[in-house]
């Protein structure tokens, strides 16, 4: 099935989509790598208020290139870095906050049951940031500059984002882990 859902996302948005479904995204997303995960988190644990909702918020996990300009900031280059490095801080982060959706690359290893019930992983290509730059029509808000570029929180704009593969739906089916069960056991039997 094909989908084109608008943020902030709803759980009924997210708990419709299954493993294999493609996905476009309009509205705002919130680019998050290593560091603003640490930094959520930290801000979580010493109760400080964010300065952006996570309320039925998309976290894309993008490190983008951006250039400043007299108008603001103009996106240069944003596809998906790996999701893998932030597998471990998903789910405390997921038990905080109403995040509906993560974009990324690569799966992420150990989250299904945290995102059941609450949360997608959808998949996007890598190679693809021309095109996610294309997509994204304006720069709303930088936030945590002191981290970098590629490490700052970037609240962007987008329309038909995408397209974005359910690679982990809410229901606990994770692709990534099947087709890693599937090679394995072609390997074992290689052997």
């Amino acid at each position: 099935m094909e989908y084109h859902l608008k943020t902030p996302l709803e759980i009924e948005d997210i708990k419709k989509l299954n493993a294999g479904d493609i996905v476009y995204i309009s509205g705002e997303i919130l680019t998050a790598r290593d560091e603003a995960h640490a930094r959520i988190l930290e801000m979580d644990e010493k109760q400080e208020k964010l300065p952006f909702s996570l309320e039925g918020a998309v976290i894309y996990h993008c490190g983008p290139l951006m250039q400043q300009t007299e108008n603001g900031w103009k996106v240069i280059s944003a596809g998906p870095t790996t999701s893998g490095r932030m597998s471990k801080m998903t789910p405390p982060l997921l038990r905080s906050h109403g995040i509906r959706a993560i974009i990324g690359k690569g799966g992420m290893k150990g989250v299904t049951d945290a995102l059941k019930g609450k949360c997608v992983y959808l998949a996007y290509t890598g190679g693809c940031a021309a095109l996610a730059a294309e997509l994204i029509k304006e720069v709303k808000a930088v936030h945590w500059l002191d981290l970098g570029m590629p490490e700052a929180a970037w609240v962007l704009s987008v329309e038909e984002f995408g397209p974005l593969i359910v690679g982990i739906d809410a229901k606990g089916k994770d692709i990534f882990s099947e087709v890693r069960e599937k090679a394995q056991e072609k390997f074992e039997k290689q052997k």
